[in-house]
């Protein structure tokens, strides 16, 4: 099956078990409950690797115009901001944003803050991140479905302010998957895009590495409605959560 994600056409297998007998019976109980005024919101969050906007796609046709799913990628910061802002690292150095892009520091966690509040009572238009401009674009998709999910590596990370956005959320679902086979989905990716398998490789130890290891570590999975798994395959089983 052929989708575009981000701007770009990708070819994808579909894992049938996890879409349709894990995550859409759980997110259909979750619409039924909430018929009526206002908008509602269940988050997906999951490292880089887990392909969670390919999975929030096949749920949005799956649901077909039932739930509109989103994503969070167009809440980085422009890319002239990421040039031009730093952050101090914890060894007291200046690290430059864009040389972290995608780290939760690289967001503007306030915007999709007011967004989202501003969103439960009326349509608004929703950013996006552009992977051939390498850059977000305003005015995106109208939001107007009664239920929404929305996708992003940081939505359950137990650090302020991302934890504050965890109050928008009435259902949580949230993607594991070990950091060795995420580690080569990912430099598989950034090869298929034209990197050499070398400075792909260097790329994950700067970049996707340590956002991989941060979300598995740092997000709140206490009372997550559904934890799943991702095997070697890239199919998706139901894990309790500990």
């Amino acid at each position: 099956m052929k989708i575009t994600v981000n701007g770009l056409d990708q070819e994808i297998s579909y894992d049938r078990h996890g879409i349709e007998d894990l995550l859409a019976p759980l997110l259909w109980e979750w619409i039924a409950e909430t018929r009526g005024a206002g908008r509602h919101y269940a988050f997906l969050a999951a490292p880089p690797g887990t392909g969670k906007s390919t999975i929030a796609m096949l749920l949005e046709r799956v649901f077909d115009g039932e739930l509109q799913c989103l994503g969070i990628d167009g809440f980085h910061y422009p890319q002239e901001v990421l040039n031009t802002r730093s952050i101090r690292g914890e060894d007291g150095r200046e690290i430059s944003l864009a040389s972290i892009k995608g780290a939760p520091e690289t967001f503007d966690v306030a915007g999709l803050e007011r967004l989202l509040t501003r969103s439960h009572t009326e349509d608004v238009r929703w950013p996006f991140y552009d992977r051939r401009l390498h850059d977000v674009v305003e005015g995106g998709d109208l939001i107007t479905a009664h239920n929404v999910l929305l996708e992003g590596n940081w939505l359950l990370l137990d650090e302020e302010p991302w934890s504050g956005l965890r109050r928008h959320a009435e259902r949580t679902i949230f993607i594991e998957a070990s950091s060795d086979l995420l580690q080569e989905r990912l430099v598989n990716r950034k090869v298929a895009g034209g990197l050499s398998r070398a400075d792909a490789e260097a790329f994950y130890l700067r970049s996707d590495g340590p956002n991989v290891a941060r979300t598995l570590s740092g997000s709140d999975l206490d009372s997550v409605d559904l934890l799943l798994t991702m095997d070697v395959n890239g199919a998706l089983h139901e894990r309790k959560a500990s």
